[in-house]
């Protein structure tokens, strides 16, 4: 019997720039830019700033750009100071599933492999849309949340395949990557649970770091513990339980199913911040507001929705993982953004009394409709009796109502414009949407230097 492992190496190995459809390749693209627009947003946060810091300290005879910098870290700590930029803010892409992920969380490992590579655009391109194909199979097959680990589990098998394809590794060479890269490295789900700490914006990026470090010893020739899911004390047995997971592209390629982020929240509550928004037209005051009741789907209460820390979260990992947080900023504010999470909103009497005024509750016909879409229901009674109703099930830059390119390029620029200029932020666009042209990807890294750093 094949192995799971073995089966993934031999997709990787086998996969080609020229196997992809267009549409596809286009979305590796826009996937790219949204992330350096992310990490753009996230450069003075406090994970981003330390992370960058401890890169700093390290040079290497193979280097990775650290984003933002002209510094040449070590592989491994450059894609764990881009990966906790990509994610920090809570702003990157997603794919909602039995797990719920963040696949572009795999960009900053195949960004740091194509740097010591010298690989191509087309070689990025391959890699990225090879990490989403892995990543999301994975997340259609088992939920690993139940038993208590973190999703990002699974990236210390995306990443790693990812990176092991921009070095050149062999199919053999893969498996035992993905041995040493997966055995040592699973994550538990209390980065999730409670009041949330910085670590919730880094998990990935660990699993990134971990991916380089085991692609680069199975470079040099190191084995990897075999059967790494269906050993006797394999990942079947210790985390997941056994699944099996559907031919890889056999479909169509996953990357094309996935959700670009049109607000800076959990991806759940991104149906509920639409319907708000919508409802806030009809409100001449929020202070009118008796009740909000969020009917939801399970998965939405049980992740960002059922704790109490969620009516009274005073870290921004917590508030944006707060489906009533959200849902009252928007109200209050008529507008989710990255200012919605800082401190002046965590103490903002007049949105905390309106978060207490929420309920959510799990709805049967809603949870019926998840995964294929995020139905969120608002109801809002207001003082003198009127009670307003509206539903959304897929916001935009959901697979069923995609941002357009101009809508990706708007937002990469309000993220990007503050800390490139106007000119070099147009440049990486342009150069982010032709990746395919570009020789190698250190040049296109050299454009995303933040003057101020």
């Amino acid at each position: 019997m094949t192995l799971l492992a073995e089966r993934l190496s031999a997709f990787a190995s086998r996969l080609r720039y020229e196997d992809i459809p267009l549409a596809t390749r286009h979305e590796a693209r826009r996937r790219l830019l949204d992330s350096l627009g992310c990490a753009m947003g996230a450069w003075d946060a406090a994970p981003a700033q330390i992370a960058r810091k401890l890169a700093l300290t390290v040079s290497s005879t193979q280097p990775a750009a650290v984003i933002g910098t002209t510094h040449g870290s070590s592989p491994e700590d450059a894609a764990f100071a881009n990966g906790v930029m990509f994610r920090y803010l809570d702003y990157n892409d997603t794919y909602l599933s039995k797990e719920p992920a963040h696949p572009s969380d795999n960009i900053a490992a195949a960004l740091a492999a194509a740097e010591i590579a010298r690989a191509s655009g087309e070689d990025l391109i391959t890699a990225i849309v090879l990490a989403y194909e892995v990543q999301c199979r994975l997340c259609d097959a088992c939920s690993i949340r139940v038993r208590g680990w973190d999703h990002v589990t699974y990236g210390s098998f995306s990443a790693t395949l990812a990176a092991c394809k921009l070095l050149g590794l062999t199919a053999e060479q893969m498996t035992h990557a993905q041995g040493l890269a997966g055995v040592p490295n699973n994550a538990m789900r209390q980065t999730r649970v409670g009041m949330l700490s910085h670590w919730k914006g880094c998990a990935f990026a660990n699993a990134s770091r971990n991916a380089l470090f085991a692609a680069r010893l199975a470079a040099l020739g190191m084995t990897g513990p075999s059967e790494v899911f269906e050993g006797e004390m394999g990942f079947f047995h210790q985390v997941s339980g056994p699944f099996e997971i559907a031919e890889p592209a056999g479909d169509g390629f996953m990357i094309d199913r996935t959700y670009i982020k049109l607000f800076p929240a959990e991806y759940h509550s991104q149906s509920a911040i639409d319907a708000a928004l919508k409802l806030r037209t009809q409100i001449a005051d929020v202070a009118d507001i008796e009740s909000i009741t969020i009917e939801s789907f399970r998965a939405a209460v049980e992740i960002i929705g059922g704790e109490p820390e969620k009516w009274r979260p005073t870290t921004r990992e917590t508030a944006d993982h707060s489906l009533p947080w959200c849902t009252a900023a928007a109200l209050m504010d008529g507008a989710v953004t990255q200012a919605s999470f800082d401190d002046a909103h965590l103490h903002n009497e007049l949105l905390l009394a309106l978060v207490q005024k929420i309920d959510v509750r799990v709805s049967e016909d809603l949870d019926a409709r998840y995964p294929e879409g995020i139905p969120n229901r608002l109801i809002i009674r207001l003082r003198g009796g009127t009670v307003l109703t509206h539903e959304v099930t897929f916001p935009k830059g959901h697979a069923g109502n995609k941002m357009s390119d101009a809508e990706v390029e708007a937002k990469f620029r309000t993220m990007a414009e503050p800390r490139l200029g106007t000119d070099r932020a147009a440049e990486v666009i342009d150069r982010c949407l032709n990746l395919d042209a570009e020789s190698r990807v250190p040049d296109l890294m050299s454009r995303m230097r933040v003057e101020a750093a």
